[in-house]
């Protein structure tokens, strides 16, 4: 079975690529030539994942899943949330991000924060939502190299190490896109054409 995983993003299609059972082909936007800059204009994240994959069904009559993925931080009343990838523009610099979110977070003692990805899947005709969430708290700088995104300052509950220290093998297991992904996985797995 092949299924398109709207993104361009490479390291997050890499992430998912890993967790996927062989017998499912998984393609990018880049592979089936979608250079659109597809609309993400809901207020929740679950609205965000089923614009984007009712947009690739829609056009390219394709099976399609996507995510959207929202950091919300306690002290700053649930930012960045929806607005996670353009925190601090348009130019959706993940520097830029976390520079404002540390900025903004100050010397604040309440860091507690979760990372919440929904997954829209449309398959023959139906739509199926998936969610994953993961909670932790912001650092007060950033630590590591790996991950992307925001994963230099925020460290999973129970870890003592960011998501950019911890190995791609851990993240994977308790990252909120690898607990929505899972779920996705399931559901493919007991598919009676997958």
């Amino acid at each position: 079975m092949k299924i398109v995983f709207a993104t361009h993003n490479t390291n997050k299609f890499k992430e998912v690529e890993a967790l996927v059972p062989k017998n499912i082909t998984l393609v990018s936007l880049t592979d089936i030539g979608c250079f659109d800059d597809i609309p993400e204009t809901a207020d929740t994240i679950e609205g965000n994942a089923k614009q984007k994959a009712n947009y690739v069904t829609e056009k390219y009559n394709l099976p399609c899943f996507s995510d959207d993925t929202g950091l919300l931080v306690d002290a700053l009343n649930g930012e960045p949330g929806i607005y996670a990838a353009r925190y601090a523009g348009e130019q959706k610099s993940a520097e830029d991000n976390m520079n404002k979110l540390l900025y903004n977070l100050g010397d604040s003692n309440n860091r507690t924060a979760h990372f919440k990805t929904a997954i829209a899947l449309n398959l023959n005709g139906e739509q199926h939502i998936f969610t994953g969430i993961v909670n932790g708290k912001i650092t007060k700088s950033k630590q590591g190299k790996d991950g992307f995104g925001y994963d230099p300052i925020f460290t999973p509950e129970n870890y003592n190490l960011t998501f950019a220290e911890l190995p791609l093998s851990t993240k994977n297991q308790i990252s909120h896109r690898a607990k929505a992904t899972q779920q996705l996985i399931t559901f493919l797995k007991g598919y009676k054409n997958a």
